[in-house]
């Protein structure tokens, strides 16, 4: 596996060694040794699962503390336009994003660490969206920023057709509303 730094320290793109031959490809997605070496300590209690049309957007999510996620995501099936968000209010990063595309094509991963936010788009129908949480899902101390603050700065892809957001990702707050002025 290579593990890349991405803009926002802590977020690594990991590309796997994806072995293909005629019977299809196999690879490792997960492999805790490897991924203490290269920083990632975060161990990993819950799996989640989702499929998603074309334009479904999730997101931005996250937890705090003391119930803060990590998370390891990955595209299964189809395409999807992935977006992490700083959201530590003493970080010197807070409020920027980093984006990228994690497909089935090219199996990438992202890992997360807490502290950021976590949305992303569906680019195909039937799209499969895994990730490893370092926590459990805890309704009391999930949070949400809205995916479409100008504040961010995120140029999410037009796509032909209008996104499709759950009536909660629909309410979250701005950035600015997060955790008052600066």
């Amino acid at each position: 596996m290579k593990f890349i730094p991405a803009a926002l320290a802590g977020v690594l793109v990991i590309e796997p060694r994806v072995f293909r031959d005629e019977r299809g490809l196999f690879f490792e997605q997960y492999r805790r040794d490897e991924f203490q070496a290269n920083g990632v300590t975060a161990d990993f209690v819950q799996d989640n699962y989702s499929v998603s049309a074309k334009g479904v957007l999730r997101g931005l999510h996250y937890q705090v503390a003391p119930r803060a996620q990590s998370k390891l995501v990955s595209v299964l099936r189809g395409s999807a336009f992935d977006v992490v968000v700083d959201v530590r209010p003493a970080s010197q990063t807070f409020g920027k994003a980093f984006t990228t595309v994690l497909s089935a094509a090219d199996r990438k991963m992202l890992f997360i660490p807490e502290g950021f936010a976590h949305g992303f788009l569906s680019l195909e129908d039937d799209t499969e969206f895994i990730y490893k949480c370092s926590d459990v899902y805890s309704p009391e101390h999930e949070r949400g920023i809205r995916w479409d603050d100008p504040a961010l700065g995120i140029p999410w892809p037009k796509i032909g057709i209008e996104y499709i957001l759950s009536p909660k990702d629909r309410m979250h707050p701005l950035l600015k509303d997060l955790h008052g002025p600066r």
